[in-house]
């Protein structure tokens, strides 16, 4: 959080005193609270340019703006395709995320003002739990699967019957104040509802059948 404020003295300071010659120096109360900018002495001008500190969000609330993000929501796809899959055998199971206005891993937010802040947001995917529909799961991993053969996300269903598969995620990345440098975010958007992909679970049959040449 030093840094930055020291952005933001740095920021305030060219903004409300640019013909002052520095260096910038934040103002303190004796109890510690943030009372304003010194922004050095001013060409022609007697005394340093003592500017109020602007309202900044706290840390805390840097992160709730985090969590608020329109993020994307991913959806599971699977190998047999066509809907259906047969019991005992590996199925293949991979997470997508859909295009559009909403957020994605490795896509950068819109600025966002907080206070006298403009805050902007990567996205990163942290980890990803598949679950099959028959009460199991991966448990969170930070694959995101693949199809055959090389995908290592895999389950064999031991019942036929219908079952909802979906795949959750959760997302972290980093920030930026008014275009300064890059800083870990600290905190994890947990999505929830994501959508679920109805699969059919079938037994083979193998049936004899005539030569048809004899």
């Amino acid at each position: 959080m030093a840094e930055l404020q020291c952005q933001a003295a740095a920021g305030t300071c060219a903004a409300t005193s640019p013909d002052s010659e520095g260096p910038v120096a934040i103002i303190r109360q004796p109890g510690g609270q943030l009372e304003g900018y010194d922004c050095g002495a001013t060409a022609g001008q007697p005394g340093p340019a003592v500017v109020a500190a602007p309202p900044v969000p706290t840390f805390g609330q840097i992160q709730q703006a985090f969590r608020e993000l329109p993020f994307c929501k991913p959806s599971p796809s699977m190998q047999p395709v066509g809907g259906k899959t047969v019991v005992n055998l590996a199925t293949y199971y991979e997470a997508g995320w859909p295009d559009g206005a909403c957020l994605s891993p490795g896509e950068t937010s819109a600025k966002v003002q907080l206070l006298s802040w403009s805050v902007e947001f990567t996205v990163a995917a942290r980890d990803y739990r598949f679950s099959y529909g028959d009460g199991e799961s991966s448990g969170w991993t930070t694959s995101t699967g693949g199809g055959y053969p090389d995908g290592d996300i895999t389950h064999a269903y031991r019942d036929t019957g219908s079952v909802d598969v979906r795949v959750d995620a959760r997302l972290t990345g980093s920030y930026r104040v008014d275009g300064g440098a890059w800083q870990d975010i600290e905190t994890v958007a947990d999505l929830q509802d994501e959508p679920a992909a109805t699969y059919e679970v079938v037994e083979a049959k193998n049936r004899l059948q005539a030569d048809p040449t004899r």
